[in-house]
């Protein structure tokens, strides 16, 4: 059933902030240390050194955020392809980005050794740009234009050559494979804050452009035509929204590997609830991202205990179903 009424979306946001509040705080409690709400408070209020109070501090709170964070930015990049492309099973996955920012990572850090994280960064937003720009030219030519089936095609192709570069990288450098294999699955474990404070002002600069342009994509949604004919400079929004894109999945990917499917389950289940208005689906998929990812690591925590299982093995779990159950709807919500 949809939230028809604007109070209604009003007050589903605010009840979706505070689920995604306590699955933060429970993100600091549960894991293979499991402690107590009293101790989590205790390690901000009255901070003494312990081993669960670094453990709050320096590894859970960063992962938590981490997690909120990915999950938004890639929620909301899944629910613009869709709207840009018109094809339900577009996301940053299974269109190229993640994998073109993953090759280009992997590049950089084998060939040339490059260890700030500024730079990798602006790495991981040139790979997706390529992975991006080329599935647009792919699935584009021919006589019927841009489809979204040639789409598909075009980024699962594109997804497959990327992955299978990298992964020949990875093999012809063993000491390489180590360090970047648990990164390559995707992962919000053992990152630490400084990764996430140096990336976050391109994903808030992505959420923000994406919400400032979210009644251009409603227009846009009504088909090319239809909004050339109310005036809007068609081109210009698909840049601007572009830009979001690869500012979201790129920065995403630089923080925590390539994570699938969030942009395919979050946009759906969003528009399931709310409609198709983007002005309500771009903050929801934000919300909706972060409590998925949450959910995914937490859950992660515990399947192979004590060893942990990357969240990105996780999201693939719920996600690859959801990808068949659309998949086989056609698309349709």
């Amino acid at each position: 059933m949809q939230f028809q009424n604007k109070n209604r979306k009003i007050v589903g946001l605010a009840i979706g902030g505070l689920v995604l509040l306590i699955f933060n705080i429970l993100s600091l409690v549960l894991g293979y240390t499991d402690l107590t709400f009293h101790t989590v408070i205790d390690a901000f209020i009255h901070f003494n050194g312990s081993n669960e109070h670094i453990i709050i501090q320096d590894v859970r709170l960063p992962r938590a955020l981490i997690a909120t964070a990915v999950g938004a930015s890639l929620g909301i990049a899944g629910a613009l392809l869709q709207a840009l492309t018109k094809n339900p099973l577009a996301s940053p996955d299974i269109l190229g980005f993640n994998a073109g920012a993953s090759l280009f990572i992997v590049i950089a850090l084998m060939l040339f050794s490059v260890s700030s994280l500024q730079t990798i960064t602006w790495i991981a937003f040139l790979g997706a740009t390529v992975a991006g720009l080329l599935v647009y030219f792919l699935g584009s030519i021919g006589r019927d234009g841009m489809t979204p089936i040639k789409m598909t095609l075009a980024g699962v192709a594109i997804a497959a050559l990327f992955a299978s570069l990298t992964q020949g990288l990875l093999v012809m450098d063993e000491s390489a494979l180590d360090q970047v294999l648990f990164w390559m699955s995707g992962s919000v474990q053992g990152r630490e804050l400084e990764v996430l404070i140096a990336v976050l002002p391109y994903l808030v600069t992505g959420i923000i452009i994406a919400l400032l342009i979210a009644k251009k994509i409603n227009i846009l949604t009504m088909g090319e035509d239809v909004a050339k004919g109310l005036g809007q400079r068609t081109s210009s929004v698909k840049l601007i929204a572009g830009i979001s894109i690869v500012l979201l999945a790129g920065g995403s990917v630089a923080i925590a590997g390539p994570i699938g499917f969030i942009g395919i389950v979050v946009p759906h289940l969003v528009k399931s609830i709310i409609g198709n208005d983007y002005r309500w689906i771009i903050p929801y998929c934000a919300i909706f991202g972060g409590v998925f990812l949450l959910i995914a690591d937490i859950g992660a925590r515990y399947v192979l205990m004590p060893q942990e299982v990357p969240v990105g093995i996780m999201t693939a779990l719920v996600g690859a179903p959801f990808f068949i159950h659309i998949a086989r709807k056609g698309g349709k919500n």
